[in-house]
């Protein structure tokens, strides 16, 4: 029975405290509510911190849509059952370069996947060829790839739209859908003199939107003597058996004393070939999205600075009646988030209209050519603008709460 005082002293205090958080928490909400029920009365203000966040986040999730597009483009090209042999040394196909005989020693090795015409290997060569490019006119390095027929059955993913393959021997090419819709000049029976010869386009292909549409496949047997390449190749690209034959494969090429190769995994040579150029305008994004950002934060700091002087009295009257100074403050920082928060939703929605699915192209420095490819503006970058324009919102009003907060009663009703 001693214990029980105790028990009842303890309950109590328990209960003082949760009072006195509910009525705390009642105090933010309705200091809070009178804000945000007040802000038509700012209305000017507000709009423009909420325009100034907008254009943050449209650009900063423009730009890095820009990089997330270029990445799925690059990283769609290559599977996982696919392999990109190299001459030993080189990390791309332009510096690359393998013999006739190095090419069918390539051919032979194990874990080959083999179809009714043979085994599932082509052997390629790569060159880059001048194209207007329609959004300026001026030429720009496009990829010319000299393939043969196992091309198709080592990239499965490739597909006929218009006309038809080229044929052996001839001095035919086929373009892919996205090379034809950024480049000019490569539409169905085009003709261009590259190299030494005419050649006419016969087929469009897609590829389901990987790096391939941006190329121009022709035969390597035709290609080779065009551009001087004798019977040189650039590189080897075959179709496994099994993803787990890749292990078997590149231990009996690079072991073989007749060669010296480089064997990479499609998927892995790909998603490398994209880094450099990710890398780069993710850094451009965020430096591009942290300077308009400081622009958007004073907005945001002259706007609520605005409001705490605009509502000087009111503060102070509500502090003379209880009021404590965390929920004024809080009711501010509310403010400026729910502002902040509004031009990044606005901004992000923009930006997926205008930039989702757009096509453009750019160097991919790999082997100095065009890659054409799709922005995405994907799931992530729109919570990433929306935590940006949070962000904004919360160093934006941080300072103005404060300054609300710290208002001397006092001095404010002397106003009144």
């Amino acid at each position: 029975m001693a214990g029980a005082p105790s028990q009842n002293r303890q309950r109590t205090r328990i209960w003082l405290s949760m009072g006195g958080l509910f009525s705390w928490l009642a105090q933010v909400g309705a200091v809070t509510w009178l804000n945000l029920k007040n802000v038509r009365q700012r209305l000017g203000a507000s709009l423009a911190t909420v325009v100034g966040v907008a254009g943050v986040v449209m650009v900063f999730v423009g730009v890095l849509s820009m990089a997330v597009g270029f990445q799925r483009t690059l990283e769609s090209t290559g599977r996982d059952d696919g392999v990109i042999v190299l001459r030993g040394g080189a990390t791309g196909e332009m510096s690359s370069g393998l013999t006739l005989e190095e090419t069918r020693i390539i051919g032979d090795a194990p874990g080959i996947l083999s179809n009714a015409e043979g085994r599932v290997a082509s052997a390629e060569v790569f060159a880059i060829v001048g194209v207007p490019k329609r959004s300026t006119g001026t030429d720009v390095n496009v990829p010319m790839r000299g393939v043969d027929q196992q091309a198709f059955a080592v990239r499965e993913s490739i597909e006929l739209v218009e006309g038809r393959r080229f044929e052996p021997g001839r001095n035919e090419v086929i373009v892919g859908t996205t090379a034809v819709r950024e480049f000019e000049g490569l539409e169905l029976g085009s003709k261009l003199n590259w190299g030494e010869v005419e050649w006419t386009v016969v087929g469009i292909f897609a590829a389901g939107g990987s790096a391939d549409e941006s190329e121009i496949w022709a035969d390597a047997k035709v290609l080779q003597p065009a551009f001087r390449r004798g019977t040189s190749f650039s590189s080897v690209h075959l179709r496994l058996e099994s993803p787990q034959s890749f292990t078997a494969l590149k231990d009996a090429l690079t072991t073989d004393p007749r060669l010296t190769v480089n064997v990479f995994q499609a998927s892995e040579f790909y998603a490398e070939q994209s880094q450099t150029m990710t890398a780069l305008i993710r850094g451009v994004g965020y430096l591009v999205g942290a300077l308009m950002a400081v622009g958007a934060v004073f907005g945001a700091l002259n706007t609520m600075y605005s409001a705490v002087s605009s509502r000087t009295r009111e503060i102070a009257t509500l502090r003379a009646i209880g009021f404590g100074a965390g929920p004024v403050m809080i009711s501010v920082l509310v403010e400026s988030l729910a502002l902040a928060l509004t031009g990044g939703v606005i901004g992000a929605a923009v930006a997926y209209m205008l930039f989702n699915g757009f096509t453009a192209a750019t160097m991919n420095f790999q082997n100095f050519s065009q890659v054409a490819f799709a922005f995405a503006v994907t799931p992530q970058l729109l919570t990433q603008g929306a935590i940006f324009a949070l962000v904004m919102g919360l160093v934006g009003g941080f300072f103005p709460a404060f300054r609300a907060a710290r208002l001397p009663v006092a001095t404010a009703l002397r106003r009144l």
